[in-house]
């Protein structure tokens, strides 16, 4: 039995977008790629609210992660981490041997901007990573805060994970600062896992020229000098099949509406965290709540492994707590193309097995 997914990623996908993914190959060197790969960085400049290049990576949202870093750090990297992903920057930096430093908070509580300014006023950072969404936590950073900040340190590039959040919710790239934008298709934009986009700045791609050592693959410079090149075709094979759905997908969305669509997003949040108020405790507070996932503390010590196996029973999967919230947390998402209705019909079910 198929499991319909309430997990942070990857997402429930439409039927119609698989069915994209089996659209006839075409050579990834010929006019028809380069029209596709247009079309779809065309469409992600209105959902990024960006008017850079934006940059598609056959990987990972980690991929780009590493590219990021590791193509526009020279004197040193700032990483603030709110969880485990933020955490995950801080790895990618030390394995590409990056002078990094980690700026941690409890899980559950956000960056703020002071602790942004305090770091950067030490003039030892050129770069820093910012988790906009950590699905750990089922915190949303206040970027809009950050954002003032970073104005002081125009030199400075700002890095964004929005991998859980880009399509979910209004992330204005151009107007917060923000120079490179990382996201990935198993989110919110309600694809299959294996595609990367990011935004890439003027001034990211000035940084990068004078960073030798950007590596190969994930070289954030090269794919954006390929593509003027080479009229929006990449160094590498992509894979086209993702974006025939990517495509397909991103016309949906934009005929959705975007203000629609973070409205619905919010709507199931709202949802989600009343029942989670109700019956135990949210995580984050109120002011950092995630709009796509939220992050429940297990107050009533429930067994989440056996609640989760009979909703598998029943077609449904939500997350337990990651890594060393296992147990003391479960989390249930609420992005892509999930519905209100979707999101009810998961809640009465596990009423009913609770026994709320």
């Amino acid at each position: 039995m198929h499991k319909k997914l309430f997990i942070p990623g990857p997402v429930e996908v439409r039927q119609d977008v698989l069915e994209k993914m089996a659209t006839p190959m075409i050579g990834h060197r010929g006019k028809a790629a380069s029209i596709l790969q247009r079309s779809i960085s065309e469409k992600l400049k209105t959902v990024f609210y960006t008017q850079e290049e934006i940059l598609l990576s056959t990987s990972s949202g980690t991929g780009l992660m590493e590219g990021a870093v590791r193509s526009c750090t020279i004197r040193g990297a700032a990483i603030f981490s709110v969880g485990a992903f933020g955490d995950r920057w801080y790895e990618i930096a030390k394995c590409n041997n990056i002078p990094a430093d980690i700026f941690k908070v409890e899980w559950g509580t956000p960056t703020t901007g002071k602790m942004v300014d305090e770091a950067l006023a030490t003039g030892k950072y050129d770069l820093i990573t910012i988790t906009h969404n950590e699905t750990s936590t089922g915190l949303m950073n206040p970027v809009e805060e950050i954002a003032e900040v970073m104005k002081k340190y125009p030199e400075v590039i700002w890095c964004m994970d929005a991998v859980s959040s880009m399509g979910g919710t209004k992330i204005e790239v151009d107007k917060l600062g923000v120079d490179i934008c990382i996201t990935s298709t198993q989110k919110c934009l309600g694809l299959p896992a294996g595609l990367a986009i990011c935004s890439f700045s003027k001034k990211a791609i000035e940084r990068a020229k004078l960073v030798p050592f950007r590596g190969a693959y994930l070289d954030l410079l090269s794919l954006y000098d390929f593509i003027q090149k080479k009229d929006y075709q990449y160094p590498s094979t992509p894979s086209v099949a993702h974006y025939y759905a990517l495509d397909f997908q991103l016309d949906r969305i934009l005929a959705e509406g975007l203000e629609n669509r973070f409205a619905r997003h919010i709507e199931m949040a709202e949802y989600v965290r009343a029942w989670g108020r109700a019956h135990f405790e949210l995580l984050p507070a109120d002011n950092y709540l995630s709009n796509t996932v939220t992050t429940i503390k297990n107050t009533r010590g429930i067994d989440v492994g056996a609640l989760n196996k009979e909703l598998g029973a029943r077609g449904f999967e939500i997350s337990n707590g990651y890594g060393k919230m296992k147990d003391k947390t479960f989390r249930i998402a609420h992005m892509a193309d999930c519905t209100l209705e979707d999101i009810k019909e998961l809640i009465s079910n596990m009423d009913d097995i609770l026994g709320f």
